[in-house]
């Protein structure tokens, strides 16, 4: 006989979510793992019965589904209480999986300036906006009424289906790893100390390429819009600055902040001299034609043919001039080290369009002998173990298992995944920090060094 759970089996309260869609919907929050608390078909698409059940839980993922195949909802990270008032919470967000033909969800954040809620006795909403299970019925309402809380139509999230045939919530709770409770040896051995960065430093301070006739190695950053090249560049300049600078535009935007090809020198302090390398910038990858980064534009730039400053046109790929396009650039103006910038909380729900679009670019720099290497960005954002300390990064099993992710999904060693947070928030440089990024940086001159070995001489 079936468990009873008042008159209602335990059968009745499973998930609609496949085993795919759960593992997708995790990824946008980290290393989590999700309980049905509540079910609408079962316990009533009644305020009060979903406050019942749902109220003082923590986090929580709103899942709703429609007779158009659309899966959406929302996340907040701030409990449900009644208490009346607006909900600031920077991690709430909405997400979609825009019927059967998308696999991945489309992940859309709070503008600046809304509250992400609204706290009351009434139905679950979203930036006082979006309400589930309006007026106590299996339907959703956008009151927009001015209030642009997120940049979407209707139809992008639920199609203009405003019928449900269900909706869930989901309390959310955080995954303790294991292996950090465990004191395991980490899977890297990393020294977190000054002296380590100290001696980092110095290593990169007197580089000297292998070529004589390269002053500086040229090492590009190429990736998806928001994975945060620029903020690479302006977390390494701020290393040697000894105080945060943001001289690079980074951000999170829809679209990329980087609209030239940028090539950063790197001073060693307010008075130094540059230092022996320089970090070229690109606009973002985006997954549709016409739009982004195009693949003409980076073999121009790999062969050093594009200028700094040179403004991307997505629609028309860089031209050189006759005169510079018949004669080959010098070695002093290649790229000697390419390096692909991905955000650990998006590696699952990469489209197998950026993905493609990626492994072209692989293949035009493979032709070119050019060393590949990644930084998987925002590991503290994708792991709360490592948010909490970052020396756990290579403790955790989760941000193997995500290195492990982005080794096959790229095609490149697992060794060339090197995990990195960057400074976005903090207004003082860490340890812990700064000698993750020294440590990359370091592993990118190394890899210039092989490319200008197997160059010869000039």
């Amino acid at each position: 006989m079936k468990k009873m759970l008042g008159n209602l089996s335990l059968d009745s309260l499973s998930s609609k979510l496949s085993e795919k869609q759960r593992k997708q919907l995790c990824s946008l929050m980290g290393n989590v793992e999700l309980t049905l608390l509540y079910k609408a078909s079962v316990h009533g698409y009644h305020a009060s019965a979903f406050h019942q059940r749902c109220d003082r839980q923590g986090p929580t993922l709103l899942v709703a589904y429609n007779r158009s195949g659309y899966i959406f909802g929302g996340y907040t990270s701030v409990d449900y209480t009644q208490s009346g008032r607006d909900i600031r919470d920077e991690r709430a967000f909405l997400f979609s999986f825009q019927g059967v033909q998308h696999s991945n969800p489309l992940c859309i954040k709070i503008n600046s300036g809304y509250t992400a809620r609204y706290d009351d006795a009434r139905v679950p909403n979203f930036g006082d906006q979006l309400y589930f299970c309006y007026n106590n019925q299996p339907v959703v309402y956008d009151q927009r009424a001015g209030n642009n809380a997120f940049n979407f139509h209707p139809a992008t999230v639920y199609g203009n289906d405003t019928q449900l045939t269900e909706c869930e919530v989901y309390k959310v709770e955080q995954k303790k790893d294991p292996q950090i409770s465990a004191k395991v040896k980490p899977w890297r051995n990393v020294e977190w100390t000054a002296k380590r960065r100290d001696e980092l430093m110095k290593m990169i301070r007197n580089y000297k390429p292998m070529m004589t006739s390269v002053s500086r190695v040229r090492i590009l950053m190429i990736g998806p819009v928001g994975a945060g090249k620029s903020s690479f560049f302006n977390s390494i300049n701020s290393i040697f600055m000894g105080r945060m600078t943001s001289k690079a535009m980074s951000g999170s935007a829809g679209t990329s902040l980087t609209t030239q090809f940028r090539t950063y020198p790197v001073k060693d302090g307010r008075e130094g001299k540059p230092l022996p390398f320089v970090l070229c910038d690109t606009m973002g990858l985006e997954e549709q034609s016409g739009a982004g980064l195009d693949i003409e534009d980076i073999s121009s730039i790999l062969q050093g043919h594009v200028p700094d400053r040179y403004k991307f046109n997505p629609r028309t790929p860089f031209q050189p001039d006759e005169q510079k396009a018949s004669k080959p650039a010098s070695l002093q103006e290649k790229i000697h080290c390419v390096v692909y910038v991905i955000d650990a909380t998006k590696i699952s729900l990469m489209s197998d369009k950026l993905e493609e679009k990626l492994a072209a670019i692989r293949r035009k720099v493979n032709s070119l002998g050019i060393p590949q290497m990644v930084l998987m960005a925002k590991v503290d954002e994708a792991c709360p173990d490592v948010e909490e300390d970052l020396q756990n990064v290579y403790i955790t099993s989760y941000i193997k298992t995500k290195v492990q992710e982005v080794s096959s999904r790229l095609g490149v060693p697992v060794s060339c995944v090197l995990p990195v947070k960057n400074y976005s928030q903090e207004l003082e440089l860490e340890l812990n920090c700064d000698v993750l990024l020294l440590t990359a940086l370091q592993q990118m001159l190394n890899f210039a060094d092989d490319y200008l070995d197997d160059a010869g001489p000039i």
